[in-house]
């Protein structure tokens, strides 16, 4: 009995040796290997607003915090933040809060239910992926928005509300830039821009001349009349439609607009987007519940 007892002694013994000697590796590979974090890391995250919506450029709002406090970003990088918010952090950081140039998506799209042509009825499930599905719609112009507000819905920021022609419209202040618009519009009709763009061309067109027209009222005919009115490399044609060079942005002015046949390029402020058209003016109405069959 007493070797019994002397032998489960004895492997006890061992065992905590052993276990020892594990810690002791441990304990030293952790002082070693251990990585310090700066706490204030953890401060800027909870000042954030917590979309993580990704449009600064960063993994999400702690990503955005960790370059914020390693001096690489200024806290009015985000997008989302307020002046306050942005204020706030700057003086925790005890940095300037710099200023940054907004962006918002905007839509590459004016054929509304006014001046686009409708050449089929769709009958089916209301959203504009399904029914891109089916023939690309039922739209003359293929490459239009189909306006069954796909956008809207999917915006966690309610910056995206839908107009009485069947449009999408941005609100520039709520807009995050998130790219959410941007991926789930079939058409690949959203853009994200600088606020400061001066001008856009809100068409996509596939076609040139009389036959855009046709198809939608406010079509770029690639006539190229703003090009050569505009200031130089400001303006090109690439694919059948005239595309605006944002690093030319500072000689925009209404000279590339004048004389556009159709209206297709604007001229935009710093509000929601706009045409020459006035039902453009129009207030934008809510989206209606969407209901899946």
């Amino acid at each position: 009995m007493r070797r019994v007892v002397t032998q489960m002694l004895g492997s006890i013994e061992i065992m905590a040796g052993v276990g020892l000697v594990f810690a002791i590796f441990i304990a030293l590979a952790y002082l070693k290997l251990r990585v310090w974090e700066d706490p204030r890391i953890d401060a800027v995250a909870a000042m954030l607003p917590g979309a993580n919506c990704g449009a600064c450029g960063y993994p999400g709002c702690r990503g955005f915090a960790e370059k914020a406090v390693a001096g690489e970003v200024k806290p009015a990088g985000c997008n989302v933040l307020n002046d306050d918010g942005a204020a706030a952090i700057a003086a925790y950081l005890g940095v300037d809060k710099g200023e940054a140039n907004k962006r918002v998506a905007r839509l590459l799209c004016a054929g509304g239910s006014d001046v686009a042509v409708q050449q089929a009825e769709y009958r089916g499930l209301q959203t504009c992926g399904a029914a891109a599905a089916v023939a690309g719609g039922g739209k003359g112009c293929a490459w239009g928005c189909l306006g069954f507000g796909d956008c809207a819905v999917v915006c966690e920021f309610g910056a995206i509300t839908m107009n009485e022609v069947g449009l999408p419209v941005v609100d520039p202040v709520l807009c995050t830039a998130c790219g959410d618009c941007v991926d789930e519009c079939p058409k690949n009709l959203f853009q994200i821009i600088p606020l400061d763009q001066h001008l856009l061309v809100q068409c996509r067109s596939l076609m040139e001349g009389d036959g855009a027209v046709a198809a939608c009222g406010v079509a770029c005919t690639a006539c190229g009349k703003c090009v050569v009115d505009a200031a130089p490399g400001l303006v090109t044609l690439e694919r059948g439609v005239a595309v605006v060079h944002y690093e030319r942005n500072a000689f925009a002015n209404d000279a590339a607009i004048r004389r556009c046949p159709t209206g297709a390029i604007v001229r935009l402020d710093d509000g929601p987007q706009f045409t020459a058209r006035s039902i453009h003016h129009a207030e934008p109405v809510a989206l209606p519940e969407r209901k899946f069959a």
